[in-house]
């Protein structure tokens, strides 16, 4: 079995009296990752279940058009970052070929564990590795894309990792990130609807865990907006930013471009 490297954890120090959100909660910013980790544990047995029955299948269709904007080739440098379960890692390594090099890391080992077996079973084994994408353990100017599929909401400094996204992509490079945004207005109630009523309710008897899925839920709330992420994109460096709206906005692709 492929051995998962670590590449330490703990977060970036931060100052005790700072506070984030995680969800709707104000907690401290030392205390985020460590919830953030425990959700990620209790749910990675049940993840791809739960996101096929969230999304109606439809998440599917949304990786594939983010691996569509990412313009990688065969031989290309991934990083694929927040990669969990392996679903986008798995798109990117047919797009690459042996030629290419893919990098499945995320913070969470029971996440990665169950990547690292889902694309064993498929008769490969990429480098597989556990860290922060605030502290990435990569060169400047490696890939030719980095990839974060439902991954940059639950971080704690979000520009922080988009910086070192934006470090390690080579000019003329990418960062792909698919990530829930916000909804076209005329749907937002029917959405909270599913969100908070539905999602919690799905998870209690699929995952036997309501309370993540409802932190789930909120946490999409408190992500940045379409434009406001896009400015966050121009913060870190990146000269050409653009974003593409998926399913009326519930779901939105940015790209970033390294010149």
């Amino acid at each position: 079995m492929g051995k998962i490297h670590s590449a330490g954890v703990g977060g970036a120090n931060s100052d005790q009296s700072e506070t984030t959100h995680f969800g709707y909660q104000e907690v401290p910013e030392s205390e985020k990752s460590k919830r953030v980790d425990e959700v990620f544990s209790s749910v990675a047995q049940q993840y791809d279940v739960m996101n096929d029955l969230m999304s109606g299948g439809l998440h599917r269709l949304w990786k594939r058009f983010a691996v569509q904007l990412s313009g990688v080739k065969t031989g290309s440098r991934v990083l694929d970052i927040a990669g969990g379960t392996g679903d986008l890692s798995k798109i990117l390594l047919d797009k690459i070929g042996s030629d290419g090099e893919l990098w499945l890391t995320d913070i969470n080992l029971e996440m990665l564990s169950v990547g690292r077996d889902r694309i064993l079973d498929t008769g490969r084994l990429p480098p597989v590795c556990q860290c922060d994408a605030e502290s990435l353990p990569y060169p400047d100017n490696y890939f030719d894309c980095v990839t974060v599929a439902f991954g940059l909401r639950n971080m704690t400094h979000k520009t922080r990792a988009l910086k070192e996204m934006y470090r390690v992509t080579r000019r003329g490079g990418r960062v792909i990130v698919l990530e829930f945004s916000k909804v076209w207005k005329p749907l937002e109630k029917l959405y909270d609807l599913y969100s908070f009523k539905l999602i919690p309710l799905m998870g209690k008897l699929v995952a036997k865990d309501e309370d993540s899925y409802r932190y789930l839920a909120e946490s999409i709330r408190m992500h940045p907006s379409q434009e406001e992420l896009a400015n966050m994109f121009r913060e870190s460096g990146f000269e050409q930013v653009d974003y593409f709206n998926l399913a009326g906005g519930v779901v939105a692709a940015h790209r970033g471009l390294k010149i």
